[in-house]
């Protein structure tokens, strides 16, 4: 089954990366860069779904979720 999640990088003031992945929350992992960042995400999404398969949990994802970015001037 395919699913889809939606990950946050944000660049930390040491030049790493953080990845977040808002529909499964506490999902978080680093990297040195962007993509060794999604590289681990990826891997913590994968045993992020599997711990909640073996607990018989629900598995979200973000098949029906809408992205837009706002600038908001101040």
């Amino acid at each position: 089954m395919q699913r889809t999640y939606k990950i946050l990088l944000q660049k930390e003031p040491e030049g790493q990366y953080t990845a977040t992945v808002p529909a499964l929350p506490g999902c978080i992992s680093y990297g040195e860069n962007i993509d060794h960042a999604i590289s681990m995400v990826k891997e913590a999404i994968e045993l992020y779904i599997e711990e909640l398969g073996e607990r018989g949990e629900e598995i979200p994802d973000d098949n029906n979720t809408l992205e837009y970015s706002l600038n908001i001037a101040v």
